[in-house]
């Protein structure tokens, strides 16, 4: 760029035309820091004319700047020397005619006449802010030229970014791109002379136009050789086809194969239901398991140890009372009185709930097969029957869930298992107590009042009886049943009595239904899981019951001496049964006498002074121990 001209040796006082600058972009003359305002010339003497002596050799100051024309669009479309060539020729005669302008003036107006001097040098002002402003103007028009100029390169840019992602017609695009940046490159020439500093600019375009056309070359030959890999892709792909043809076959063997392995699945999944069921017969379709119970903390003060309960440790299905013989009749007197029994499997105190779960979880399998099960809990009240069927109250840890929770979670797994095998399986819940001879709903709403409830056939010829009207929740997890068991837990019949804080006071009768459908065999069974919480014994001289209590102890015993007459029959063969002697076995009659696997869990307490209610508890047991009912059938279709 051209520097701005150096300022020369102080000039006498006069007019002193500036010299006129090129009009080049974004430069402007500056004054150097010592440089102020031109000296006002030295105020001489008036003399008696009014003027001093140096009055003639004032003249007005020529314009500080000859006005430039703005270039029109022919002088813009030349070379790069044109608009520096066509600037200096505008230039010079202007300040010539303002010098000889200037001169005129001097000669023509008298020395002494300083307002038109002082006229002169406002009129030379006027003309050089005028200047100043074409000066400005032209200035600005060069900038919007130059972002004009930046816009087409940004736009450029983005424009050889987009063609770089199009191969399909990158030829076509390279040869416009080349035209553009002809034109750009002339547009730039042409304004070189203007802007200076696009030069710098304009090379680096240059250089970035080089590398895309590099770009483009490479992307040329990459598309070359996309086309020799398509053309082996293809070729991979023919054998790949040919490959794929070979594997439907053998997929289509593999399908025959799958098909068969299914067909075997499921017949080994039949025979393993039979085998099953087979092993639970031979075991005994009525099994009877024994329980004690641990003592409690308050009954430890009053008792210790175990001494009249022995279990055999090479047993685990014996278990022997003994105690002390009072008795003065007879000529012999033995020192204790002994009382031999042996059920299924007896578990001691120290017995936890997954112990027991352990022994019974194979028969809650029959149900998932579709045979009908029922697992009740019998014995004297206090011995622990409640905790083992539903666990403490309100639920405690996962390891002290009675046996309800966990046989639900054993079905649920049992179900996903199958899933795989084609089966789906659905499943509802029921929750009714059995209490003064009345059945009572206990899912029910708090505060809701159901409707009288029966147990009626399911059809005049059919020996399958239901309660209508009763409440089932479908279920699909451990913890809806849990939310059951806390529903009906609130709602069920308990009273403080002189054997038990909280003695239940009814029979409760848990009923799960399940239905299994096999969709590709179209094969259905149905079954239910019944586990009944029997209210417990107790002898109205210890238990203390009076009024209501009393009314609900004769229930309770008169019910459970018709459990013990029916089982009696049973045993015996006897060809009628009395199952509607009791709300409770007519309930259970399809349990009991029907083709079910039957499940008896009695719990006793470990008090001594509880013998006399163990062993009649035990007994009745061993009784319901020798009883044979029919052979478990499934129910599929």
């Amino acid at each position: 760029m051209a520097a701005p001209p150096q300022a020369g040796p102080a000039a006498p006082p006069g007019p002193r035309p500036r010299p006129s600058r090129l009009p080049v972009g974004r430069v402007q003359e500056k004054r150097a820091p010592s440089e102020g305002p031109p000296a006002a010339p030295p105020q001489q003497k008036r003399s008696r004319t009014g003027l001093g002596p140096g009055a003639a050799k004032a003249a007005p100051k020529a314009p500080l700047r000859a006005p430039l024309r703005t270039l029109g669009p022919a002088a813009a479309a030349g070379k790069n020397d044109g608009p520096r060539k066509a600037a200096s020729v505008a230039a010079a005669p202007r300040a010539g005619s303002v010098t000889s302008t200037s001169s005129k003036g001097a000669s023509k107006r008298p020395p002494w006449d300083l307002r038109g001097q002082l006229g002169d040098l406002r009129e030379a002002l006027g003309q050089a802010q005028e200047r100043l402003q074409g000066l400005d103007s032209e200035k600005r028009e060069l900038e919007s030229g130059n972002r004009q100029l930046r816009e087409r390169l940004e736009r450029l840019q983005r424009e050889l970014g987009e063609r770089e992602s199009r191969e399909s017609s990158l030829c076509t695009r390279v040869g416009s791109l080349e035209l553009e940046v002809s034109q750009y490159r002339e547009e730039l020439q042409q304004s070189r002379g203007r802007v200076e500093a696009l030069e710098a600019e304009e090379q680096q375009r240059r250089q970035e136009r080089d590398e895309a056309l590099g770009r483009a070359q490479e992307l040329s030959e990459q598309l070359e050789n996309a086309g020799a890999q398509l053309q082996q892709t293809q070729q991979q792909l023919q054998e790949q086809l040919e490959a794929v043809a070979a594997l439907r076959e053998v997929e289509a063997s593999q399908r025959a194969l799958l098909a068969e392995h299914e067909e075997r699945i499921h017949l080994l999944e039949m025979e393993r239901r039979r085998l099953h069921n087979d092993i639970q017969e031979l075991r005994g379709n009525i099994r009877v398991f024994c329980r004690v119970r641990p003592l409690l903390p308050e009954e430890r003060e009053r008792q210790r140890g175990l001494p009249h309960l022995h279990f055999p440790p090479q047993d685990p299905r014996g278990l022997v009372l003994t105690r002390p013989d009072d008795s003065q009749v007879g000529r012999e007197r033995r020192a204790e009185l002994r009382y031999d029994f042996s059920f299924d499997r007896v578990f001691p105190p120290g017995a936890s709930q997954q112990d027991i779960f352990q022994e019974i979880q194979l028969l809650v399998q029959s149900a998932l097969d579709g045979y009908p099960v029922c697992i009740f809990a019998y014995g004297q009240t206090g011995s622990g029957k409640t905790f083992t069927m539903e666990g403490p109250a309100p639920p405690g840890s996962p390891e002290s869930r009675g046996m309800i929770p966990r046989a639900v979670r054993h079905l649920f797994h049992g179900a996903q298992d199958l899933a795989g095998k084609g089966w789906q399986y659905g499943f509802s819940a029921s929750f009714l107590e059995i209490y003064n001879e009345g059945l009572r709903d206990l899912l029910l709403a708090k505060g809701e009042r159901g409707s009288e409830l029966e147990i009626r056939r399911l059809a005049p010829d059919s020996d399958q009886l239901h309660v209508p009207n009763l409440t089932w929740v479908p279920v699909e997890s451990e913890e809806q049943v849990l939310e059951l068991l806390l529903r009906a837990g609130s709602q069920r019949s308990v009273a403080r009595t002189g054997l038990n804080e909280r003695s239940s006071r009814s029979h409760s009768v848990f009923q799960l239904r399940i239905q299994g459908h096999h969709a590709a065999r179209d094969l259905r069974c149905t079954s239910s899981l019944t586990l009944v919480d029997l209210a417990g014994s107790e002898r109205l001289e210890k238990s203390g019951s009076v009024g209501n209590r009393l009314r609900e102890t004769q229930s309770i015993n008169s019910s459970l001496s018709a459990l013990g007459l029916v089982i009696s029959a049973l045993c015996n063969k006897e060809p009628h049964i009395p199952y509607r002697n009791s709300k409770l076995t007519f309930l259970l009659q399809n349990c009991l006498g029907g083709h079910a696997k039957v499940l008896m869990i009695v719990t006793i307490s470990p008090l001594e002074e509880n013998f006399a209610e163990s062993l009649n508890s035990l007994r009745f047991a061993s009784k319901v121990n020798e009883c044979m009912i029919g052979t478990a059938q499934a129910n599929r279709k």
